[in-house]
């Protein structure tokens, strides 16, 4: 039996988030949500993720900043989710490293429909989960992490590919 996908929904809009869960909990899916960058970023280092929904304009942290760091340090697909609707927005918005790109006011439907769809794109392509160990030392492939005596190390994308080879 395959385990439920799990979605982190990033809106500062509570209403927004509620709205999207229900319809994504209805077509199987568990949902987190996070109504600002940084509680994102505690939820994504204590949750193995399948994909998240993005919005722009946080209170904290902005949108294109957080999808820049988290497409350095995860292998997640991103949907933006958001009311910049102009094409250089789009485009600027795939740049930053998002999946797809939806425009607020957005049919769930449509919603819906993009999430399944880039699921069992990334589904087909995913390596399987790999933890490396050696000692006190252990290296979770999957979400780039390292461990040292079971503490998170935090590091680049950069440091993490060397340190894999």
């Amino acid at each position: 039996m395959q385990t439920q996908k799990l979605i982190l929904l990033v809106d500062d809009e509570v209403k927004i988030t509620q709205v999207l869960a229900a319809y994504l909990e209805k077509a199987g899916y568990r949902t987190m949500s996070a109504h600002d960058g940084e509680t994102a970023l505690e939820l994504l280092r204590l949750h193995p993720v399948n994909l998240i929904l993005l919005d722009l304009m946080l209170p904290d942290i902005p949108g294109e900043t957080l999808c820049g760091q988290l497409r350095a340090q995860y292998r997640i697909p991103i949907i933006m989710l958001t009311a910049k609707g102009d094409d250089m927005d789009k485009i600027m918005g795939l740049e930053y490293g998002a999946d797809d790109y939806i425009t607020k006011p957005f049919n769930v439907l449509e919603v819906r429909a993009r999430v399944k769809a880039i699921l069992r794109r990334t589904q087909h392509t995913e390596a399987p989960q790999e933890t490396l160990e050696s000692g006190d030392i252990r290296i979770d492939t999957d979400s780039r992490r390292l461990f040292i005596k079971g503490k998170e190390i935090n590091l680049t994308s950069k440091e993490f590919e060397m340190l894999y080879l």
